[in-house]
């Protein structure tokens, strides 16, 4: 059901909107946290490691395509807000087009250099040949994410984040039923977890097609929308190409960390990586509540109304950061209990290693929130220079962890990468929204 987030109780509106984005974000984690759980499980740490040490450059092709999505739909929940149907339905048009066009050169890209960037990053000579099996998958069914990321975002852009999430819940069970038969009943190794990620991709991609198209006249599309005027290209482009860019930012010095961590060997891999899936599961909520910014803050400048927005943001702080602070108790308290249930109870290391990184992290988890919000209530704005900003400081940090503190303190000083970018990252956001809010308000 579409939801027009410009009337109403903010808190009430954020919250509601908040919790199924946030269970689809969950199942959406699940995708890969089925991966790294069965991988780990049945296959062994190596191959653990082997997937896991994909994460980075499986974020820097698809994190682009989701930041991409993210910006485009902005521009429509901007023209939805605006009440501009026939806005609503060109946006949707070059947002299609445009996706089409990075996807074939994203695709075409991805392929023919993962085995060098793997090569590049050092990937350990015992875990590079079931990497690269990995990747080289993910990176063919690059359509399958874009598609789903697309068509999901401009879904939540008209308010609806229950839909998208009915069709993730879809996907993720699918997604595990398709890494038993492929892992145990195929014995296809990591390869069977990839196709699994993919297949089920493209599933809830489909399902978000068809729901669009049979339940949402208002994305019906015209020849006459499909005929959109250059500015409406550039306004899409303006949006969504830093969005992608600030994710590809993030990921190159996730991969330069990457390299940092693969040189401490695979243990060191394998505890980064069971420790960052939980970190993820973790997180999520307040990532969740940031994402409903971006809508909320759409809507509203759409409809111009401004002081909406100051208090909107104002409510969802109060709600994320109060949850990081309980999230966070709990992964000190319970980590190395959650990391066993990756790899066992027969690798202390590897739990112990995987603690440290949760310790370091999670204390940090109230910047985070804050970073989640201002960053996307001011995309939710339309501007793009300061959140991009925001990643090239977050991109200076990890070089910083991966080049200095990973040489002194070793895996610590790896840890140490995503505190030290959500603080170097958190600091130009939450000035920009100050100063971007009282302009608005000013304005009024």
């Amino acid at each position: 059901m579409l939801k027009n987030m410009t009337e109403g109780n903010p808190a009430k509106l954020i919250f509601m909107f908040t919790i199924p984005l946030l269970i689809g974000n969950l199942f959406q984690q699940l995708y890969s946290m089925a991966d790294t759980l069965i991988v780990g499980r049945t296959i062994g740490v190596g191959a653990l490691a082997a997937v896991g040490a994909t994460g980075s450059i499986t974020f820097l092709i698809i994190g682009f395509a989701q930041g991409l999505t993210v910006g485009f739909s902005i521009v429509t929940a901007q023209r939805f807000g605006a009440g501009d149907e026939r806005g609503v339905r060109q946006s949707v048009a070059v947002s299609a087009l445009l996706s089409l066009i990075i996807t074939i050169i994203l695709t075409t890209l991805s392929v023919l250099y993962a085995r060098s960037i793997l090569e590049w990053m050092q990937t350990p000579p015992e875990i590079i040949d079931q990497a690269y099996q990995y990747i080289n998958i993910i990176y063919w069914g690059i359509a399958a994410s874009v598609l789903f990321n697309l068509l999901s975002n401009i879904i939540r852009a008209l308010g609806d984040s229950r839909t998208p999430l009915l069709f993730l819940i879809i996907a993720c069970v699918l997604n595990i039923i398709l890494d038993l038969l492929f892992i145990l009943g195929f014995s296809m190794g990591v390869e069977g977890a990839a196709w699994a990620t993919v297949i089920s991709q493209l599933v809830s991609g489909i399902l978000c097609l068809c729901y669009m198209i049979k339940k949402l006249p208002i994305v019906r599309l015209t020849r006459a929308e499909w005929k959109a005027d250059k500015q409406a290209w550039i306004e899409h482009m303006r949006l969504g190409l830093p969005m992608g860019f600030q994710s590809s930012i993030i990921a190159i010095g996730a991969i330069i960390l990457q390299a940092a961590l693969n040189s401490l060997g695979a243990m060191s891999v394998a505890a980064y990586t069971a420790s960052q899936k939980i970190d993820m599961v973790a997180t999520m909520p307040m990532a969740s509540f940031g994402m409903t910014m971006a809508t909320y803050a759409a809507q509203n400048y759409g409809a111009r109304k401004f002081e909406r927005i100051r208090q909107g943001v104002k409510q969802c702080c109060i709600m994320s950061v109060s949850f990081s602070v309980v999230v966070g108790l709990i992964i000190i308290l319970a980590g190395h209990k959650l990391v066993e249930i990756f790899v066992g109870p027969g690798h202390p290391e590897v739990i112990e290693l995987a603690q440290t990184y949760l310790v370091i992290n999670s204390v940090m988890y109230f910047v985070l929130a804050f970073l989640f919000i201002f960053r996307f209530t001011l995309q939710g704005l339309g501007q793009s220079f300061v959140p991009t900003f925001a990643g090239v400081m977050e991109l200076v940090m990890r070089i910083f962890a991966a080049i200095i503190l990973a040489d002194y303190l070793g895996f610590a000083g790896v840890c140490l990468a995503n505190p030290l970018a959500w603080l170097g990252a958190c600091i130009p956001l939450t000035i920009a929204y100050v100063m971007s809010v009282k302009k608005l308000v000013y304005r009024i």
